[in-house]
């Protein structure tokens, strides 16, 4: 059985993980990130800055037990807004390219993933609610 504190912060903790760190790739390596604004909205860069700002301040809201409902919700929103930029990628994958992101199999297979992301961020909002309210 694992420990009340783990069960109580480990799933926002570990989401704030997974989004701190891609909102340090982002600002890291924007160029990884480009390929998926979609050419509708213009220079990518400030695009990808953005996203990886709003990562950060989404992991930084979910390690906060305070701010927690919020930045599950938040963290929800923003993972839904960038999915056009994954089906974006998607589509402009292709057999040979160089980089692995861009390579057809990790392009599509990104897409289904946003669906339990999205339950999870959901779901950590939700578990933070009941916190408040006991």
């Amino acid at each position: 059985m694992l420990p009340a504190a783990v069960r109580r912060h480990g799933p926002a903790l570990a989401l704030a993980a997974v989004l701190g760190t891609a909102g340090v790739l982002h600002l890291r390596r924007p160029a990884i990130f480009t390929p998926l604004i979609p050419r509708a909205l213009g220079d990518p860069e400030p695009w990808v800055l953005g996203s990886g700002v709003a990562e950060l301040a989404c992991a930084a809201a979910l390690t906060v037990p305070a701010t927690r409902r919020v930045g599950g919700l938040a963290s929800a929103a923003l993972l839904v807004g960038v999915f056009p930029g994954n089906v974006t990628m998607a589509l402009r994958s292709h057999h040979g390219a160089r980089h692995w992101s861009r390579k057809p199999a990790v392009a599509w297979g990104r897409l289904p993933l946003q669906v339990p992301l999205v339950a999870w961020a959901v779901a950590v909002s939700r578990s933070a609610e009941r916190s408040v309210r006991r």
